[in-house]
């Protein structure tokens, strides 16, 4: 999809079709009262019949005799409704949804008065927009993803043209990196196993210049990995430990020598292995990679937007079945730090991996660390599908990441680490238990990764965010790729 910024009045674009945003119980005014004056009064009669009421996920595709063969209104909500920077994101998606079996080549979308500030996420909104996980395996869709060959950015006239199309251009990049993150956690676990997941990295290694290992059980078992091992051991489909890197190793260029880790939850499937899941929803679980999936897509979309950025992704890949060789409840286990970890549920499987994962990017020279991972059902419960509860340490740290987050509209909320709990997680025979007491587990669960790390660390819970259930106006259901562009953000504000 090629990107061009043109400094014109929305009535002056020749195009399939111009999009522009509206304002539930907003007034048309400035450049809409003049395109209602082109267009004989037709907005008003639009907007008067309750056509063009401004409501989030509300549209209006009709033809115009303008040189935008269509226009398409898409609703906002109220002006007040929150951050003007998601309403940015939603804009380029909900228009481009709206679309879908349509043909729709040239694309132009209306910015406002301040194009600048929101090209690139209503560029990266198109590009996510026009996703939907059913091309995966099916060639038959309804109304299949439009094929945009040429988005217009239409900024008003004087605008800065140049800087509004390299901003574009930054945004669709990551809104297909968030694609292929959406790919990797939508496809089936009969298609992609831990094995197969390592190859698709090591592909997008060798497209993208990076660095690339994958660990196999025996390495794994030799560097003392026995926390990650612990997780796959009654599945068929033995795991891979998946290591990219970018740039040069740290200590080597950095002017303040950071080397940021990225850590993804990389369990191709989770049938909880002896702690057996519930039957109901258990074929979600092929999404319990999407950590993985998210960090793989973000080292690979650095290298698409600054190549050389000193940068490590690290995935655990596991599958967790029950089987003849399973950890069973009760079993001890030494993690890569020494730590004696029992494991009272395999259903809690998510810490263990990323545990050992922690400790690896450490001892790889990562000296800030953020991991991404479909953790626990309670970050649904408790924020729903909209917010990213969190963990973190320093202050300093978890702020630069929370704002890498607001930069590019995704949400993230701190959650709080209370050290008195550590003990609670003790036991007779273990350090600490990977489960226990329904008493402050969600804050457990971030505790037990603290108990991986001595740097600046961040853990961002994606089980509520991570996939969606049914589709909403601006994303298609299954996997959403949450947190992909502020990672990339964060990796690229942090170079």
């Amino acid at each position: 999809m090629r990107v061009r910024a043109v400094a014109a009045h929305p009535w002056e674009v020749p195009a399939d079709v111009l999009a522009f945003p509206v304002l539930e119980g907003s007034a048309l005014l400035g450049e809409l009262a003049a395109l209602d004056e082109r267009l004989d009064g037709t907005l008003s009669r639009l907007h008067a019949f309750g056509e063009l009421s401004g409501r989030l996920g509300g549209t209006a595709l009709f033809p115009t005799g303008l040189p935008a063969q269509y226009l398409l209104a898409v609703g906002l909500g109220p002006p007040i409704a929150g951050d003007p920077r998601i309403a940015a994101h939603r804009f380029g998606a909900q228009a481009v949804r709206r679309l879908a079996g349509r043909a729709v080549h040239r694309f132009a979308l209306w910015l406002g008065d301040d194009p600048v500030d929101t090209a690139e996420l209503v560029s990266r909104g198109v590009a996510e927009g026009d996703y939907d996980p059913g091309t995966l395996y099916r060639a038959d869709l309804e109304e299949p993803p439009a094929v945009i060959d040429e988005l217009i950015l239409v900024a008003p006239p004087g605008a800065d043209v140049g800087t509004i199309a390299a901003a574009g251009e930054r945004g669709v990049v990551v809104g297909e990196g968030t694609n292929l993150a959406r790919d990797l956690a939508n496809r089936a676990a009969n298609d992609l196993s831990p094995m197969a997941l390592a190859d698709e990295a090591a592909a997008l290694a060798a497209r993208h210049g990076l660095a690339v290992e994958i660990i196999g059980p025996d390495e794994a078992e030799r560097l003392g990995m026995g926390l990650f091992l612990a997780v796959g051991r009654g599945s068929d489909n033995p795991p891979r430990f998946i290591v990219l890197r970018s740039g040069e190793p740290p200590g080597r260029g950095s002017p303040d020598g950071r080397y940021l880790a990225l850590v993804g939850k990389g369990v191709t499937f989770d049938s909880g292995g002896i702690s057996i899941k519930a039957a109901d929803r258990m074929s979600e679980m092929k999404m319990d990679k999407a950590g993985a999936a998210t960090v793989i897509a973000a080292i690979a979309t650095v290298a698409r937007l600054r190549p050389g950025v000193r940068l490590l992704a690290l995935a655990p890949a596991v599958e967790n079945m029950p089987g003849p060789h399973s950890t069973r409840p009760g079993d001890v286990v030494r993690a890569l730090n020494g730590k004696v970890v029992e494991i009272d549920n395999t259903d809690a499987e998510g810490r263990l991996i990323l545990g050992d994962a922690l400790v690896y990017a450490e001892r790889l020279g990562a000296t800030h660390t953020v991991d991404v991972a479909t953790l626990t059902g309670a970050s649904e419960r408790l924020l729903g599908k909209a917010v990213t509860p969190a963990f973190g340490r320093p202050q300093g740290w978890f702020d630069e990441v929370a704002a890498a987050g607001r930069r590019v509209a995704e949400r993230i909320w701190q959650m709080p680490l209370i050290d008195e709990y550590v003990h609670d997680m003790e036991t007779w025979s273990a350090e600490l238990s990977n489960s226990g007491p329904a008493e402050g587990s969600f804050v457990k669960s971030g505790l037990f990764l603290s108990q991986f790390v001595t740097k600046p660390w961040v853990h961002l819970d994606i089980g509520g965010t991570g996939y969606h259930r049914k589709a909403t106006p601006w994303a298609a259901a299954g996997a959403t790729g949450e947190t992909h562009a502020t990672l990339v953000e964060l990796a690229l504000a942090g170079d």
